[in-house]
């Protein structure tokens, strides 16, 4: 049997890569765990009655709640989320706070995505005067929208913003509101909708995983199929001398 010589070189690599993609693959597993309880959890709230707002300050878990609203939308203080894509044409979610009768409670409304194709023109969309009835979902980011630069404090109104902070905005305009976004569902006050409930689904990410596991595996079998069939070193051959001229 030939001796097991793999070398310093190639153990190092592999002790430093190995657990790195074995973690990465158990990463994956993890995400795709998380995401399946994201979606059962949708699936249980979609069809549960809508709560009260004056309930929601105090709810625990408020993702996915579905929430019954009574009042009117404040259309001097629009937000327009940037960077959103809709079948390869740009354009922004529009957001308004949302003054709730009952509760007394400010609620940040996303009601659905408009088209913007040209920067050069604003973008345009009307704001109901009237007290509405409305259906909304409320959203519970799942992390920190990664942002390149931070966005501008101020300015005129409507605010372009990148990542949409409830509880900052209630600060600035110094009222009281919930801290989480309500995305409206459809009716007279709505947009284009249909947001995805997680960007990527939990097979996705199974295969994700199956790629790590699938490379650890690989950087293992190169391991030892080099530490086997190693090179022998070459023995110093015999100086060829040439014979008095």
């Amino acid at each position: 049997m030939r001796p097991f010589r793999p070398g310093w070189i190639p153990t190092l690599l592999v002790l430093a890569l190995l657990p790195g993609l074995i973690a990465l693959g158990c990463w994956q597993l993890g995400r795709a765990d998380e995401k399946r309880a994201l979606l059962t959890t949708y699936a249980e709230r979609e069809v549960e009655p809508p709560v009260a707002t004056s309930q929601l300050p105090q709810t625990q878990d408020p993702a996915y709640r579905r929430v019954r609203l009574f009042g009117r939308f404040d259309a001097e203080h629009s937000i327009l989320l940037d960077n959103s894509m809709r079948d390869g044409q740009a354009g922004v979610e529009l957001l308004q706070p949302f003054h709730d009768q009952a509760s007394g409670l400010w609620l940040l409304v996303n009601r659905g995505w408009l088209p913007w194709p040209d920067r050069r023109v604003p973008v345009t969309f009307t704001t109901p005067d009237q007290a509405l009835a409305l259906d909304a979902t409320v959203y519970v980011a799942p992390g920190k929208t990664f942002q390149l630069h931070p966005d501008p404090v101020g300015g005129q109104w409507p605010h372009l913003l990148t990542a949409v902070d409830p509880a900052t905005l209630w600060q600035q305009l110094d009222r009281e509101g919930f801290a989480h976004e309500l995305r409206l569902e459809p009716g007279a006050a709505s947009y284009r909708l249909g947001w995805p409930i997680v960007a990527l689904g939990p097979e996705k990410h199974l295969g994700y995983a199956v790629q790590w596991f699938a490379l650890a595996t690989a950087l293992v079998l190169l391991y030892l199929y080099f530490g086997w069939h190693h090179k022998k070193e070459k023995p110093h051959g015999r100086r060829h001398s040439t014979g008095p001229a």
